[in-house]
This record gives C-alpha cells, structure tokens and sequence, in this order.
C-alpha cells in the first residue's frame, strides 16, 4: 500500500515579487519565486490551502521587516542526498554574509565539487528560507540565480542594510 501524499501551496507578496509557497503533507516543501528558473509546474503544487503556510507567512514577514535573520521551520527536502547535503549547508551561511561555491564545497568536504555545488544550489526548492543567493563565484561576484540576478542583489544588499531603492 502506497501513502497518499498531500500537497497544497498558496501565494504571498513580497518585496522581491509574488512567490508560491508548497507544502507537502503539510510541511514546507517549496518556495517559488515569478518566472524562477527549475519552477515546477503550477499543476504540481496541489490545491490552495492558506492553512499550513501560517508560520512560513509570520517568518518571511519579519525576515522582509529586518526583524528575523534566521528561518526556523520544519521543511521538507525533495532531492538527491548530495542536494540535501548542500541545501543544509545553506542554512548555515550567516545572515549578510557570503561564500563562494567552493568554499561550500570544501565545507561539504569535497573541495572539487564547486560545479556539482552549483548545480545543486541552482535546484533548490525552498528558494530565500534556504539562502541560495548566499553563494557568490569564487571573486565575490554574483554569479547564477534561479530568481534572476536583479532580486540575488536586492537580498543581499538588504542583508547587509544597504539602500535597496
């Protein structure tokens, strides 16, 4: 007998535009930006619930107001173990700071894997609470960004409380 599996999504504004949050049995799967490259299909994202996006809703809110420099809530990771390994690794890279992808690499203890890194940092799901925009190449400069380089550069100039006007 296979489990059914639920997933929901609903939509919020946000400074950096509207963004499609997903929930699969009720824990945060997704986080969408507008046209984002790797988007899954809207199709996929299940019917809208406001319901299990109550606690995401409050938390990006006060990241946005510059009162939370820190996501604290349960998600849910679909991907190799190697993507989970890195998305992880995101969320330790501190608020208003950056790495290169191969510093990420050498974290995740294989030095030679910055593109594999890349890649991986590129299909991250839960796109902002899972900072991907964090990683920079290895001169500091913004490289790749599944929302575009435009909003990569608003996240983190109003991380570092630069004017983002």
């Amino acid at each position: 007998m296979t489990a059914t599996i639920t997933r929901s999504h609903t939509v919020v504004d946000s400074p950096v535009g509207v963004l499609t949050l997903v929930a699969t049995d009720g824990v945060l799967s997704g986080l969408y930006m507008e046209q984002q490259r790797h988007r899954p299909p809207e199709e996929t994202f299940g019917e809208r619930d406001d319901e299990p996006f109550g606690e995401v809703i409050t938390q990006l809110g006060e990241y946005f107001a510059g009162d939370r420099k820190r996501f604290d809530l349960p998600m849910a990771f679909a991907g190799t173990d190697f993507q989970r390994r890195v998305w992880t690794q995101l969320c330790e890279i501190p608020y208003g700071e950056t790495v290169s992808y191969g510093e990420l690499a050498a974290r995740l203890g294989k030095p030679s894997a910055s593109r594999a890194v890349g890649l991986a940092n590129g299909k991250n799901p839960i796109g902002l609470i899972v900072p991907c925009h964090r990683v920079v190449g290895s001169t500091g400069d913004l490289t790749g960004y599944g929302g575009g380089l435009p909003r990569k550069r608003y996240l983190l100039d109003f991380e570092r409380g630069l004017s983002t006007g």
